[in-house]
């Protein structure tokens, strides 16, 4: 049987809708958005399920609905038991690190999702605090991108803040160094795409939010996770709970190595991937890192019946 990691979607991949069918058709993942309703003290169920778009979009919203979309995905495939074989790893892009962790079973639902609430607040506050956005490079090799973050820096902080696939660099910072990025990405042969994001995530512009989420992290009770779950910011297993806190802390900061962790398990053996999530990012990353691996996405109720055994 080949051996399979999960993967967990990260912000950007909301849509209006998702979820509702799979709560409609499981009890499991429909208990989530209910209990997901009374953590968070608002009707988080129907913002998933119906919109409006523009709430849906903001940074402080967003996490908690595609937190709570993916848990309910993951709570309907253990109801289902839809998974053929164990489980040799997860990782999630970003937010969907916290997923990873709950479905690893290292924090409960209720308290990921007061983290996910609490850390969609702070990184809104944070970029509400400074003009700052995000720029995808688009056809550079890292070195070209790290060059261009040395040049861009005298218009203010920037760094390469996504790992995300060959050519796929997300670079994060000041809103003028990020224009003056995405002429030299240009300059130099690449595409630069502007991000709509709320500001610069996984930049030193980020620290105040990091700063509050550490509080909030020191008072969670985690466990050793019970399957290995890869961390963004050193593509490393977690472990014990200081360690788990302290890289979800660093996360804010620091770059998300998608790219390496992917490859990482990779060459540890994985043949098989699964996302959970709505969207297919992660899916259409993984073929840029590695074509022939297989990756299916599970988003809809079609998705648990067809893709998952």
């Amino acid at each position: 049987m080949a051996k399979t990691a999960v993967l967990f979607t990260g912000q950007g991949a909301q849509s209006v809708g998702m979820g509702r069918d799979i709560a409609e058709a499981s009890a499991a993942a429909a208990a989530v958005f209910e209990q997901a309703n009374q953590v968070v003290g608002y009707d988080l169920r129907t913002l998933c399920f119906e919109g409006p778009a523009e709430r849906l979009e903001r940074t402080d919203f967003q996490q908690p609905a595609i937190f709570t979309t993916s848990a309910a995905i993951w709570q309907a495939l253990q109801e289902r038991a839809a998974l053929a074989g164990p489980v040799a790893a997860m990782a999630g892009l970003s937010l969907g690190e916290y997923t990873a962790l709950f479905a690893a079973g290292s924090v409960s639902f209720e308290d990921a999702l007061r983290l996910v609430k609490r850390r969609g607040e702070l990184m809104q506050a944070a970029a509400t605090a400074v003009p700052s956005g995000m720029v995808s490079a688009i056809g550079l090799e890292p070195g070209q991108v790290e060059a261009i973050c040395s040049q861009a820096s005298d218009a203010g902080v920037i760094q390469a803040a996504n790992f995300n696939a060959p050519g796929q660099i997300v670079l994060s910072g000041a809103k003028a160094a990020c224009e003056k990025a995405a002429m030299l990405i240009e300059q130099a042969g690449g595409r630069a795409i502007p991000l709509k994001v709320a500001g610069a995530f996984h930049s030193p512009l980020m620290k105040p939010a990091a700063d509050g989420l550490a509080a909030m992290l020191a008072a969670t009770p985690f466990a050793a996770p019970r399957v290995p779950v890869v961390a963004n910011v050193d593509c490393q297993p977690h472990g014990d709970a200081a360690t788990i806190r302290h890289r979800l802390t660093d996360q804010l900061t620091q770059p998300v190595r998608w790219q390496e962790s992917m490859e990482k398990l990779l060459a540890e053996g994985v043949e098989r991937f699964i996302e959970i999530g709505p969207g297919r990012v992660l899916t259409g990353l993984m073929k840029k890192i590695s074509r022939k691996t297989a990756i299916v996405n599970i988003s809809t109720v079609a998705d648990l019946a067809l893709k998952a055994a």
